[in-house]
């Protein structure tokens, strides 16, 4: 048992205001594994007030010496990697060698990176007669999920110190342990008291309480679309700074020209990542009508190799849902998906064979899938991929677009000016170009009710500051 006790704020480890516990369950063997406390809104008035206390001198501190505090956090997580990957893949359910890559190695990269995108940035230049002047934003108040919990922080956390912010943080009460290791490493690193303040807590109650603090100048969220109206309407009953990262339903739209067995096989493992359980996961596969049954076949002999199991296990591909309710929310969809006349390639409902404990579920692929499905229209969060026909590319990009989300898209082509073609008509903040890696220093974010704003890199930065224009 992993037993915190106590929150981070002002630069020390206090008690809660409250008595409550939250209870961290074990993905793969459904067991408790650790508690933290059960934050108050009285605690998230605490961190906000060491907030804007710590503010004003973070805020004076050159750049560069703001830069070299992240260097270090950066230095402390990797000297932990493996701890939090461990960690993580208990919480959320990652396979491991993945939680070292992404679950790990992304939050690093973001600390690490923010010394290169400081450097050389126009915090001041003159434009005529005046000088533009950026400036930090305030005490910015980050409220995260479970999915990729310490990068989803750090994508955060990073930026917003880099530029000047003092922060308070509320991870996901479903994965917050891994949040308390970045605060263990803040502390061990001595940043000034109050510049990173920790509240854990349910969003119902220390979420909304700091997405409604008067006192915080800008919210910063990552979670669902229904979550995140709900904090972008709390904040703007004082017309606070807002991004949104929220959810999405991406198409990858495989052209006939495109080398298929490359493109199909590739696709499901960009839907199935992380279970299934990621924002950007390419859920829905377009394919030509003439090469649908190709596409099935593939798709069929992929989906059959990412064998479920223990996240720790050597040949685990698939690790287990997050929780009860997430393995109940993808059954239903499954089942949905069924009703309305979809049809199963592989998968379907259930566990998969020999896994009863843990919050296993079957990879699964659907076929036959039209726009107007729900399977086609909502996010799902886990291990399903829906596989859509056109008849013509101009058809493509309609059902491409065809979606409240805007986060993410693929496009596969016999050449890459014949994908970038198409991926100008999505409407979305990001496409991959025939499997294009996902790259930590471009600016990553949605159109539509796939959120707003930018987060990583020099984009990421911006959204921390506001602009003053000085008239000489």
């Amino acid at each position: 048992m992993i037993e915190r006790e106590t929150i981070y704020v002002g630069g020390a480890w206090v008690a809660s205001s409250g008595s409550g516990r939250i209870g961290v369950v074990n993905s793969a063997t459904e067991e408790t594994m650790g508690a933290v406390p059960e934050g108050m809104p009285e605690d998230v008035d605490r961190a906000v007030a060491a907030a804007r206390r710590a503010f004003p001198g973070w805020a004076a501190t050159p750049a560069e010496e703001r830069a070299g505090w992240c260097t270090r956090i950066a230095a402390g997580i990797g000297a932990r990697m493996d701890e939090i990957a461990t960690l993580v893949s208990q919480e959320v359910g990652m396979v491991k060698q993945l939680s070292m890559l992404i679950q790990a190695g992304l939050p690093y990269m973001s600390f690490s990176s923010v010394a290169g995108v400081v450097e050389g940035f126009p915090f001041e230049e003159r434009l005529g007669s005046s000088l533009i002047v950026r400036e930090p934003v305030g005490v910015v108040g980050c409220i995260t999920p479970w999915n990729y919990p310490l990068h989803q922080i750090s994508a955060k956390v990073a930026f917003a110190l880099g530029a000047g912010c003092a922060v308070v943080v509320k991870p996901s009460e479903v994965a917050p342990l891994n949040a308390f290791v970045l605060a263990e490493i803040i502390d061990d690193v001595g940043l000034p008291a109050g510049v990173f303040n920790l509240v854990s807590g349910t969003g119902p109650v220390a979420g909304e309480a700091l997405a409604g603090h008067p006192d915080v100048d800008m919210v910063s969220f990552t979670g669902s679309t229904r979550a995140g109206k709900r904090v972008a309407e709390l904040a703007s009953q004082r017309v606070a700074r807002l991004t949104l990262e929220l959810g999405g339903k991406s198409a990858n739209v495989i052209l006939e020209d495109a080398d298929l067995e490359r493109a199909v096989s590739d696709g499901v493992g960009k839907c199935f990542l992380n279970s299934g359980q990621t924002c950007s996961a390419l859920t829905r596969m377009l394919v030509p009508r003439s090469r649908l049954a190709e596409a099935e076949d593939v798709a069929r002999r992929t989906a059959d190799r990412y064998r479920p199991g223990d996240p720790f296990g050597d040949d685990s591909r698939l690790g287990p849902l997050v929780s009860q309710a997430q393995w109940d929310r993808v059954q239903g969809y499954i089942q949905t998906g069924i009703d309305e006349g979809a049809r199963i390639v592989t998968g379907g409902l259930g566990r998969p064979e020999g896994l009863e404990r843990g919050y296993f579920a079957k990879p699964t692929v659907f076929s036959d899938v039209r726009t107007d499905m729900t399977i086609a229209q909502e996010e799902i969060f886990g291990p399903v991929l829906a596989i859509l026909p056109y008849d013509s590319e101009e058809e493509a990009v309609v059902i491409a677009n065809d979606s409240v989300y805007g986060l993410v898209g693929g496009v596969w082509a016999g050449s890459q000016e014949h994908a970038v073609e198409i991926a100008r008509q999505l409407r979305t903040g990001q496409v991959e170009i025939n499997g294009g890696a996902f790259n930590p220093a471009a600016p990553f974010g949605g159109f539509k009710q796939s959120g707003i704003g930018r987060e990583l890199g020099r984009h990421g930065l911006e959204e921390f500051l506001e602009v003053k224009s000085l008239q000489l």
